[in-house]
């Protein structure tokens, strides 16, 4: 045999080799998820969410239950855990999107009231500051009356009621920097419809009491004594505690005024129904 018929010898037995380690290799490389039980996947993902900043593995594990064990009792427990660890990430859209595979899934399951919090969690810790665009605050207030009217007797309800107040008044106060914004630049008319707005349709909210006194102030400006005399009459009987009736108390008297229900409009109904229980 020639020096070059050795060596070409040599060589092809070396990619043999080679080759024989590059499919030993890629047998070792199989996910070993696939040999395990779903309950000792479950467990690992359990484990790994302990730890928040993992959150993403861990949804990523709970969903290799589902996948390799699907229609089984630990891929339905494995998808509403999915839903929390994606929450956890703060990756809202895909947990809101996997819960309500849970709720379309198994609406008669007892975690299925979980999963609707969960899709209104995703849209409720999404608002921001009241200066920004309030769709995520209506579609949050949207979702947790799901919670309240579907599920009144879930531990989530009572949470779910005082988000939903949370939320509302997140409105109103969106409602009230617009009519600061506006009366703030003379525009005494369009800031005067924003805190209509609050007195008419946020009455419960913690807005309410400036939106009277900002009232007072924008029809002062205008001249209308008769409409800032009513809003201080309504903040008088409902607010007489606070800072704004006080402050609007004495803005008022320095016009020579007093608060008292006086001429017609929307305010006199509202004085009717806040003061005199009168809705008709």
């Amino acid at each position: 045999m020639t020096k070059f018929g050795g060596r070409a010898v040599i060589f092809g037995a070396m990619v043999s080799v080679l080759a024989v380690s590059a499919c030993g290799q890629r047998e070792a490389e199989v996910d070993p998820l696939e040999s395990m039980p779903p309950q000792q996947i479950f467990t690992q993902a359990e484990e790994t969410l302990k730890n928040p900043r993992d959150a993403d593995e861990a949804a990523r594990l709970f969903g290799e239950v589902e996948r390799l064990y699907p229609y089984s009792e630990w891929a339905k427990r494995a998808l509403i855990m999915q839903a929390y660890s994606f929450y956890i990430d703060k990756d809202y859209e895909n947990s809101r999107a996997t819960a309500q595979r849970y709720i379309d899934f198994y609406p008669a399951d007892d975690d299925a009231a979980y999963a609707a919090y969960l899709v209104a969690l995703s849209y409720y810790d999404q608002i921001e500051l009241v200066g920004r665009d309030q769709g995520l605050t209506f579609q949050a207030l949207q979702a947790l009356r799901t919670v309240i009217e579907r599920y009144p007797d879930s531990e989530y309800s009572q949470s779910s009621v005082l988000k939903f107040d949370l939320a509302f008044d997140h409105l109103a106060a969106k409602e009230m920097e617009v009519g600061r914004y506006y009366l703030k630049r003379g525009h005494y008319t369009a800031s005067i419809n924003r805190f209509r707005v609050v007195v008419e349709d946020f009455q419960t909210t913690t807005q309410t009491p400036e939106a009277l006194y900002r009232l007072i102030e924008g029809y002062l400006s205008l001249g209308l004594t008769d409409e800032a005399q009513t809003a201080g009459a309504i903040l008088g009987y409902n607010f007489q505690s606070s800072d704004w009736y006080e402050d609007g108390y004495n803005l008022l008297q320095g016009r020579g005024l007093e608060p008292a229900p006086r001429g017609r409009g929307w305010l006199q109904d509202i004085y009717r129904q806040m003061v005199k229980g009168q809705w008709l």
